[in-house]
């Protein structure tokens, strides 16, 4: 499922390195003498400085979305677009990074308190900001590589997998708009998807109490699966996990500028990619021409058999909701 995460901004090695130290300078604290002012001061500074790294580290494991692979849409969405693999390997970084970090600051202010010496204080600080300066740089990429993740996460579609959902697919021009416009409660949301070029459609549709998803995947499921590539597929296969029941708009009149024989051979294409997915064959614009098929034969212009239309769709989600229930 889909979610809005409070992801907060990344900063760059460079800048969290400039955050922890500036903060660390501007620390005094005064003590009963010179050596205990140092110390005192110094004991302030790794733990500041230290604290700063560490609860950054910390807070990006935390407010960053936990994500697993399995049989989810917007698990294998995240996996295509981001990478899991990579995305929980920049976690773990940062785990180690936090945990590291907590680790040479206990030890630096241990060393601190049994000293008696300014000139070791000095030097067990400098070692300290070199050790932290060293992890820091040590994750680079990995920070930089959330920051990525954090902006493809707000890119991501806001749709809703626990929500049967009704996909729409076709060829361009064949009446899918009309048809996800009329179905819908209100008006439907465009929002980003990867690999299409209009972007993603969003529709709702009210059933007394219930409310179903419609989404139309411009660029996604227009032609072949076969003639996509790799990625594209890989999207598809993201999708299929989101469709509970599809259906597959045809123009018998042809005026969308496709011809009947790719229609149908589109039709056969997707069919064999959703495997096991209920399917509505409609041929739409019947205000034009309609054939003697057993397709329901509607137009979302004039509005003609938009009933009967509705009723088999909700008919088919229904089973869906009972079956989640």
């Amino acid at each position: 499922m889909a979610k809005s995460y409070r992801i907060p901004t990344v900063l760059s090695a460079e800048e969290l390195t400039d955050k922890a130290f500036h903060r660390a300078s501007k620390i005094t604290v005064n003590g009963t003498n010179a050596l205990d002012t140092k110390k005192k001061t110094t004991l302030a500074k790794i733990t500041a400085s230290g604290d700063i790294v560490k609860d950054t580290f910390v807070g990006y494991v935390n407010k960053f979305p936990r994500i697993e692979k399995d049989d989810d849409f917007f698990p294998e969405l995240v996996d295509l677009v981001i990478g899991i693999d990579k995305y929980k390997k920049s976690l773990g970084a940062m785990n180690w990074a936090a945990n590291k970090t907590e680790k040479i600051k206990t030890e630096a202010l241990r060393n601190v308190r049994r000293s008696k010496d300014g000139s070791v204080i000095d030097s067990v600080r400098s070692s300290f900001y070199g050790r932290l300066s060293s992890i820091i740089r040590q994750v680079k990429n990995e920070l930089e590589f959330l920051q990525e993740c954090k902006n493809k996460f707000r890119a991501l579609p806001a749709v809703d997998s626990n929500v049967a959902t009704l996909v729409v697919a076709g060829f361009p021009n064949v009446g899918k708009s009309k048809l996800v416009s009329t179905l819908s409660s209100a008006t439907p949301e465009i929002a980003p998807y990867p690999f299409t070029t209009k972007g993603i459609v969003i529709g709702h549709m009210d059933d007394d109490w219930r409310k179903y998803q419609i989404i139309d995947t411009p660029g996604l499921l227009d032609r072949s699966i076969d003639e996509r590539n790799a990625i594209e597929k890989q999207a598809i296969l993201a999708l299929r996990y989101l469709t509970n029941v599809m259906i597959i708009v045809i123009d018998p009149s042809e005026t969308c500028g496709y011809s009947m024989e790719k229609q149908l051979a589109l039709l056969d294409s997707i069919k064999r990619g959703f495997e096991g997915i209920p399917i509505i064959v409609a041929e739409s614009k019947s205000d034009i021409m309609t054939t003697d098929s057993d397709n329901i034969h509607f137009s979302a212009e004039t509005g003609e058999n938009m009933d009967i239309l509705r009723k088999t769709i909700v008919d088919e989600l229904r089973k869906i909701r009972f079956e989640e229930e």
